[in-house]
């Protein structure tokens, strides 16, 4: 019996390879036009006043999507007169515009885009900022979402079988206060993230959902555990609750997005009732970085990326199996980063 399972694991893990092995190239992927393609790009951490080196090899990968992941603009304003000239200046840069005008554009913000920095749900004109974000993502006048209290939303790309589902959370309109003590940083137990209302909708957008891979967009990274005061550890209750709610509902090859950290990375964790792990990707410092470190996330697969970074994410809808591809790129499209996933 021991042999077989051991012949069988050895199956399993040689058609994977094989698989993996028979995914495109970076250059390959680039230049397919593969119908069975689906191409998603992501950034975050995007100063308006800096140079913005990256949009050219954005705009070259021709992405299906372009996802916002938080600090799009640095406003860090209490006048929200500043912030809208913030997110004019950014609109009017030639590298974005030419994205714009090739790309259709979705994301979320964080504290730096939301109003100043670690700024939560006491900013008391987040009705205002959310408008003005709003405006600057091109959400229509009508849409839903500009009656409600934050962003958060779904936004879908493909049909069928091919279907994406991108939920778009909304990590500051609600959140509690940081646990500050004398300085220094602590978990705040029983604050929240989300806000019941945003939990409520994220159940019911993940319950018995017909897409085939959920990415779920926030503006902070969820699975690391350092660094507290920049993810969701510094709420430790709203963090298990995300884990169990994902557990609970099942939906399709989910995939956590993130910015904030000013480094790329990739991480990854065990739920229940899935096979495969949990990948959170994270793409930030589109204009300045930071430092790759060694530690500070026992999740993280392969190294952190110290340079300007976007994310890439390719979806390949083969007739047996759905292959993925994670990439952390820097300027001049060079892959810093890669994880090839098959479901």
């Amino acid at each position: 019996m021991l042999l077989k399972l051991l012949d069988s694991l050895r199956g399993t893990l040689l058609l994977l390879c094989l698989l993996c092995a028979a995914l495109p190239s970076a250059a390959q992927h680039d230049a397919a036009t593969d119908s069975t393609r689906t191409r998603i790009a992501f950034g975050s951490c995007n100063n308006q006043l800096q140079q913005q080196p990256l949009w050219q090899s954005i705009v070259a990968t021709k992405p299906d999507l372009w996802v916002w992941l938080g600090d799009n603009i640095y406003a860090d304003t209490r006048d929200m007169a500043v912030m809208a000239r913030h997110y004019r200046l950014q609109q009017q840069h030639p590298g974005y515009r030419q994205l714009l005008q090739t790309t259709p554009i979705t994301g979320i913000w964080d504290d730096h885009d939301y109003a100043y920095d670690g700024a939560g749900k006491e900013f008391e004109k987040k009705a205002q900022s959310q408008q003005l974000f709003l405006d600057f993502i091109g959400v229509p006048e009508n849409a839903p979402v500009r009656e409600q209290e934050g962003i958060y939303r779904s936004y879908t790309v493909g049909e069928g079988n091919r279907k994406i589902k991108i939920l778009l959370l909304d990590v500051r309109y609600h959140r509690d206060r940081l646990n500050s003590i004398f300085g220094f940083y602590m978990p705040n137990e029983t604050g929240d993230v989300l806000g019941e209302e945003q939990w409520r909708w994220l159940e019911r957008e993940l319950t018995d959902s017909d897409a085939s891979v959920h990415l779920i967009a926030s503006g902070i990274q969820v699975l690391p555990t350092g660094h507290a005061y920049t993810n969701w550890s510094a709420f430790p209750q709203a963090r298990e609750r995300l884990f169990r709610l994902l557990e609970q509902t099942q939906p399709a090859i989910p995939i956590l997005l993130s910015g904030d950290r000013h480094v790329g990375e990739l991480g990854k964790i065990k739920l229940k009732g899935y096979d495969a792990p949990l990948y959170e990707i994270t793409a930030s410092g589109m204009t300045h970085h930071r430092r790759a470190r060694k530690g500070g996330n026992i999740y993280r697969v392969g190294e952190q990326v110290g340079a300007l970074n976007f994310g890439l994410l390719d979806i390949y809808w083969e007739s047996a199996y759905t292959a993925i591809i994670l990439q952390i790129r820097g300027e001049g499209n060079r892959v810093l980063l890669e994880e090839k996933l098959i479901h």
